[in-house]
């Protein structure tokens, strides 16, 4: 059996925006069925270390029946790089920062708003209102969304067409 593979996403704090889209993801992967077959993972690159998400992260995921209350902050490190297989992160200077700092490893580093096709940053909510992380979260599930089949593409994995689709 192959091995497990890695989805890694990276954002600033790592309270915040990549543990919401660690969040999404892990609920797409349970609608898809695929629960198990992949890792997700989130990490920061300069992050808040061992710290807990933010309250109102927590709670726009909760309103969508979402649990990130686990979640502790964690620096990115070598490992998490070399042990993903893909990393999705929130902003422009995020992927030149992974890849400044893991050259050998910039194949996998990519916007997650690359996987709908466009190139643009995800505001970070931190220090903003709960209608500022509503926004971003509505933001990045949307992504996530409409992202997926391009992530499970980039992963590898042929994604079956619903009934009816050519």
């Amino acid at each position: 059996m192959p091995s497990m593979k890695t989805i890694l996403l990276v954002c600033t704090g790592n309270i915040c925006r990549s543990p919401m889209a660690a969040g999404f993801l892990q609920e797409k992967l349970h609608q898809e069925g695929l629960e198990g077959k992949y890792r997700v993972r989130s990490a920061g690159v300069w992050a808040l270390e061992n710290q807990p998400p933010s309250a109102f992260a927590c709670q726009v995921l909760a309103e969508r029946g979402i649990d990130i209350s686990d979640h502790r902050g964690h620096d990115l490190t070598l490992e998490d790089v070399e042990e993903a297989d893909l990393i999705l992160t929130m902003e422009q200077g995020q992927a030149e920062a992974v890849k400044v700092e893991f050259p050998q490893h910039s194949h996998k580093v990519y916007l997650l708003s690359e996987m709908i096709g466009h190139r643009y940053d995800i505001p970070d909510p931190y220090g903003g209102s709960l209608y500022e992380y509503r926004q971003c979260a509505y933001e990045i599930e949307k992504l996530v969304d409409e992202g997926f089949p391009r992530i499970m593409e980039l992963l590898g994995h042929k994604l079956r067409k619903a009934k009816g689709e050519t």
